[in-house]
């Protein structure tokens, strides 16, 4: 069966016109025992141009954890896509986990990115083994934009929920800084799958066991909840990221995908009430259903719930307490606030985008909340997009950082994956530099679980504690010293206190003083070849050069790039005597050439070796 809680933010409402009020609905698979359900999965991985080196590396590292957690009665299939589709791993039981990872290893960078081939190759694969009684899933694997192959992004994230229907469910996992997040974030979504942005390359094995993690917990599927809301009653805003639809009665019905042991899914609603009197308010009657285990078997359970809340006067409203709930309550609006404010600013009401989030600010702060370390994180986070976004100055980063939580916050209940962020806060390069600590604290920011977080290093502190600290000027490695910290009202996170400088230690190399850039200069002038391909020198890294590639196209041998950014069918003034099928190079520089419909080589050339 399926547990249900509801609970209001206001204990107790006030009565009169027009109010409006936050309800937060939790579910629950409520099973004794939940047997360990047999995974058919496909991995779908990105080798193109742009994953050459380290990327490529770690994410075929990630992809044999995966094969190391699976048991003999799990489907694995690989697949492995560039221009060219192929199947590593054709759909087979767990049962020799040597030749399977090898198999993985043998996996080399090649082209462009046809995205919507790997991927419905991974569904073929999962359709082949399609088992009810199974976890049936793809996990689509990519760094960059699709540029071969079906691109819409419309016509893919339809089709996901097309599979989705079928029973084959989508996750996605972007890697790095190339990726389409709203492309993928819309598949994730279309197929009630799950989403991970993986910003460094050696995260991936750890974003990997979290989605495995959640797949050997998925106790429900389907999970479908319709509101019949009572006369007066109207939903205001959803502030979980569900499907939302209407029935043929004018009912919504909001899809919430999947249920996980352990875990509550939380619905989040935002609703508007026209009059209430004293007393006990029908608001709305919940139905629910879900695919649920149970016996060994999937089945279909549902139920109804009816949702009342506790109508008194101004002043019992004033005094009742509000409810606990209010934390999970702001994550949701947090997150919510984040989402139309990103939207805003792609609209170009930069202005209006920032007020959202700063009015959100001081809301929290007049709560109190900022005195929960989760909420004070937060408000940081809160306060260093609205910056950014105020400077117009967010970036791909920072776009990507809100789009990821955002949707962590709105469709998971997991604190390990909310909250994640590592790009360096640009404020960090122009701060003033002490060279000693003397009466101050010395502090480090880290990298925990995807997340910046500061320590403090002197001693006379709790060094376990977590530091509320401005997230504009985060950076992993940097060392700061502040005059001192103070405790939170609950003991359990420190504040900062008065001014902070940025510590650098007499003789290191501080690597904060300015924005690494490339030392390499380009020259603007055609690339010239050695007397073959072997004569190159080698690298094992792309790095901000270029990456190409050589095709064979009828008879001739043509040089294409393969990095994201380029035209992949324009042709290429490239060196002939270092041409060779197949081979991958890193040049320095590509430049449009006069005729504006193809690229000259410039700089040196060296060949690609996949690092080992």
């Amino acid at each position: 069966m399926i547990k249900t809680s509801y609970e209001f933010d206001q204990s107790i409402l006030a009565a009169g016109s027009s109010l409006k009020t936050n309800i937060l609905l939790r579910f629950r698979a409520d099973i004794a025992k939940s047997p360990r359900r047999n995974l058919n999965l496909s991995l779908v991985i990105d080798r193109s141009g742009s994953m050459a080196g380290a990327p490529l590396h770690h994410a075929l590292k990630a992809a044999e954890s995966v094969v190391d957690q699976l048991e003999p009665d799990d489907i694995l299939s690989v697949v492995v896509y560039d221009d060219e589709v192929d199947s590593v791993v054709p759909p087979q039981a767990v049962t020799n986990k040597s030749a399977l990872k090898n198999s993985i290893r043998k996996v080399r960078a090649g082209g462009i990115t046809n995205l919507s081939g790997g991927w419905l190759k991974g569904c073929e694969h999962v359709k082949t083994r399609l088992d009810p009684q199974k976890i049936n899933r793809v996990l689509l694997l990519t760094d960059g934009h699709a540029n071969m192959g079906i691109q819409d992004p419309k016509i893919l994230t339809a089709t996901a929920g097309q599979k989705a229907e079928e029973g084959i469910i989508t996750t996605t996992l972007g890697f790095a800084q190339g990726f389409n997040e709203d492309l993928l974030i819309g598949m994730a979504r279309a197929a009630t799958g799950n989403f991970y942005f993986i910003q460094s390359i050696d995260e991936a094995t750890e974003v990997f066991s979290i989605e495995l993690d959640s797949l050997r917990a998925v106790v429900g599927q389907n999970l479908k909840v319709t509101l019949e809301l009572a006369d007066g009653v109207s939903l205001v805003d959803t502030l979980s990221l569900a499907k939302v639809s209407q029935n043929d009665a004018g009912q919504t019905v909001i899809t919430l995908g999947e249920l996980y042991e352990g875990e509550d899914k939380l619905l989040g609603l935002s609703l508007g009430i026209s009059s209430a009197q004293v007393g006990d308010l029908p608001v709305m009657k919940l139905h629910y259903s879900a695919d649920v285990v149970q016996d060994d078997r999937i089945q279909c359970v549902s139920g109804t719930v009816d949702v009342v809340a506790k109508v008194g006067t101004v002043e019992e409203a004033a005094f009742a307490a509000t409810s606990h709930i209010i934390l999970e309550l702001s994550r949701l609006t947090i997150a919510k606030a984040k989402e139309t404010s990103l939207n805003l600013a792609e609209q170009g009401k930069h202005q209006e985008a920032e007020q959202t989030l700063r009015s959100l600010v001081k809301d929290l702060r007049d709560k109190g909340l900022n005195e929960n370390f989760e909420i004070a994180e937060e408000i940081d986070q809160l306060e260093y997009f609205a910056s950014r976004i105020a400077q117009k100055a967010l970036g791909n980063a920072g776009r990507k950082e809100m789009r990821d939580q955002t949707y962590q916050t709105m469709t998971r209940n997991r604190s390990d994956l909310v909250g994640r962020g590592v790009t360096t806060g640009d404020e960090v390069y122009a701060m003033p530099i002490v060279n000693e600590v003397g009466s101050g604290v010395e502090l480090h920011c880290v990298r925990e679980g995807g997340k910046l977080r500061v320590k403090v290093m002197s001693e006379g502190y709790d060094s376990t504690k977590n530091i509320q600290f401005p997230r504009a000027i985060r950076a992993e490695g940097a060392r700061y010293v502040v005059e001192g910290l103070e405790l939170s009202s609950d003991a359990t996170f420190y504040r900062v206190r008065s001014k902070i400088t940025r510590f650098a230690q007499p003789g290191e190399t501080d690597i904060f003083v300015a924005p690494r850039q490339s030392n390499r200069a380009n020259t603007g002038k055609a690339s010239k070849g050695p007397a073959s391909a072997a004569d190159l020198p080698t690298t094992d890294s792309v790095g901000d050069s270029i990456l190409v590639q050589c095709v064979k196209d009828g008879s001739k041998l043509r040089a294409r790039v393969v990095s994201d950014g380029y035209e992949p069918d324009w042709n290429m003034r490239f060196p002939r005597s270092v041409r060779e099928e197949g081979m991958l190079y890193v040049v320095d520089e590509v430049k449009t050439a006069p005729d504006g419909k193809s690229y000259i080589a410039c700089g040196e050339i060296k060949r690609f070796v996949q690092p080992t």
